[in-house]
């Protein structure tokens, strides 16, 4: 059959389908990426390096960056569009300011005023040089409202203060002061390390060790040490190890104050747990949050191979990108794989099928402080540090209504009352003591009445329908409205599900709905979406949503 003229003049000048490969992007991705392996799993790596070059993701950059990769176009557009801290600008679309000033507006930066603090920013600021944005947990709770300029992050911002470094071009990390390898050697550090290594401490004897001191992972789920290393060992190699980083529950801090004081001790309690499991490498996860974080981690992992402590790439830093659910061991793992941090289905268990389907050790950061204190000054040591029943000592991040916030160093099973009176100076002036949070935004709130309740992982707290979680206690005052911060949780939850599993993806935002439905709550609708929530959801995310709503309704129905 001929081809009618018309069918002919459309074809001869029609272009290939989709969008096009731009030469110069191209060579601007590859001048990038320079001699680093296309490896699939880094493309989130490749996604910051354009993100940190350009201050977007553009349509053109993904295309190039796809045909480098050799990879779909939808592959890439899915990755990036997933994380919040990759803006991602199609054609035609205009890009975002030249610099971001990024205000938390999670719980404790709330009590501090962030609402005021946002309103004064979007008044001084020309939207055409500064982008304001809302952010969810920076980890700064403790000098909260907290804010980030670029990259410098600043603590009880003002709007004048953060303005005043933006117009100063003032916005790069500023690195603490901390113990850098060579003091850290100084006190005899590392000196567990070449025991281990010499063969003096066994991986059995390590391995009972800290199960006789008690130690349980602290990054949330309190699961034993002991007992994981031995799973992990248990399966047939190659094996790898994890670090999570990326503590992002509203009102955690603790794991930022170690490592921007003393990172060698979670070093060196790596070398060791990668020993014991027999891991090839180990992939260090630090949220995108923590700029200055990031930056130690580099010069100290640098440090380390160079004093022959560690061969190089043995520690492989991974940088999130601002995705709270990748503090989900699973989603982790997804994200150190170069894909979005969806959690995995369970089982198989991460210390089976981890990393690229090898068996997996992953540790909290804190975890691993403690690994080389107790194995040089015995189980007995660390257990005896706790209360009564509650071996350890742990670290508590203390914010909100108190007089000195911040990391607090108490026995396992210590009470909120102890923490309140006898760690932070009391309750801040003219403030009477409400509510807490024993275990950050997944906790649920509990009324000032059960001050008594030891703070730990399961017994009367579980009962309570609580738990402490990564030790985040965030506390209330009478001038607080516990519905505020119902909501303020929900909202986060909202923002922060990753929307694989329906009761998760429409139960946070239809929870947040129906506390904002008018006077008269549907509780029934509330319990029942409670319900399935819980029952359903792929994750802990999901699961854990309601329990601020469910205290909210049980101990402050007068805030309703």
């Amino acid at each position: 059959m001929l081809d009618r003229p018309d069918n002919k003049k459309r074809r001869n000048n029609a272009l290939p389908k989709g969008r096009q490969l731009d030469d110069t992007a191209l060579n601007e991705v590859r001048k990038l990426l320079g001699d680093r392996p296309r490896n699939r799993d880094k493309l989130i790596e490749f996604l910051h390096l354009i993100q940190d070059s350009y201050g977007c993701i553009e349509a053109r950059h993904m295309r190039a960056l796809a045909e480098e990769m050799r990879l779909s176009q939808v592959e890439i557009y899915e990755v990036a569009s997933f994380y919040d801290h990759f803006d991602v600008v199609k054609e035609g679309e205009t890009k975002p300011a030249p610099l971001t000033i990024r205000v938390c507006d999670s719980v404790s930066c709330m009590l501090a005023g962030a609402e005021h603090l946002i309103a004064g920013l979007e008044a001084g600021a020309d939207p055409q040089q500064i982008r304001i944005m809302r952010a969810p947990c920076m980890g700064g709770c403790d000098v909260a409202p907290a804010a980030r300029v670029g990259d410098r992050e600043v603590g009880h911002a003002t709007a004048a203060d953060l303005l005043a470094f933006a117009e100063s071009g003032d916005t790069a990390a500023l690195k603490p002061d901390y113990k850098d390898l060579a003091a850290y050697r100084a006190e005899g550090g590392y000196g567990v390390w070449d025991t281990v290594k010499s063969g003096q401490l066994s991986a059995d004897t390590i391995i009972e060790k800290l199960s006789d001191a008690g130690l349980k992972g602290l990054g949330g789920a309190g699961f034993p040490t002991g007992k994981k290393w031995s799973f992990v060992r248990g399966y047939d190699g190659p094996r790898l190890m994890t670090i999570n980083g990326d503590e992002g529950e509203p009102g955690t801090f603790k794991d930022r104050y170690y490592l921007e004081r003393n990172p060698h001790a979670m070093f060196e309690g790596a070398l060791i747990g990668a020993h014991v499991v027999g891991a090839e490498r180990c992939y260090v996860y630090m949220r995108d949050e923590y700029p200055a974080v990031l930056q130690i981690l580099r010069d100290e992992i640098a440090a380390l191979e160079a004093a022959g402590l560690a061969e190089p790439g043995f520690f492989e830093l991974r940088r999130g990108a601002g995705a709270y659910i990748c503090g989900e061991e699973s989603a982790m793992l997804e994200s150190i794989e170069g894909k979005r941090g969806l959690p995995r289905h369970r089982p198989p268990y991460i210390a089976e099928v981890g990393l690229f389907g090898r068996p997996t050790l992953n540790n909290n950061v804190e975890t691993l402080y403690w690994v080389p204190a107790i194995l040089e000054k015995g189980a007995d040591w660390f257990a005896a540090q706790g209360k009564e029943g509650h071996p350890g000592m742990r670290s508590w991040s203390v914010s909100g209504r108190v007089k000195e916030p911040g990391v607090k160093l108490a026995p396992a099973g210590v009470t909120i009352q102890e923490l309140i009176d006898d760690h932070c100076g009391g309750m801040a002036d003219g403030h009477t003591f409400k509510a807490y949070l024993p275990g950050g935004a997944s906790g649920g709130i509990l009324p000032a009445s059960e001050n008594q309740v030891p703070l730990d992982f399961g017994g009367r707290l579980a009962e309570l329908g609580s738990f402490v979680g990564s030790h985040a206690i965030v506390v209330f005052s009478d001038q607080d409205n516990i519905k505020d911060v119902a909501l303020n949780l929900v909202d986060f939850f909202t923002h922060e599900s990753c929307g694989q599993c329906t009761p998760c993806r429409g139960g946070t935002e239809k929870l947040g709905k129906l506390l904002r439905s008018g006077e008269k709550l549907d509780e029934t609708a509330i319990r029942d979406l409670e319900q399935v929530m819980r029952d359903a959801s792929i994750c802990g995310l999901g699961q854990a949503a309601p329990n601020p709503v469910n205290h909210l309704l049980e101990y402050f129905r007068e805030d309703l």
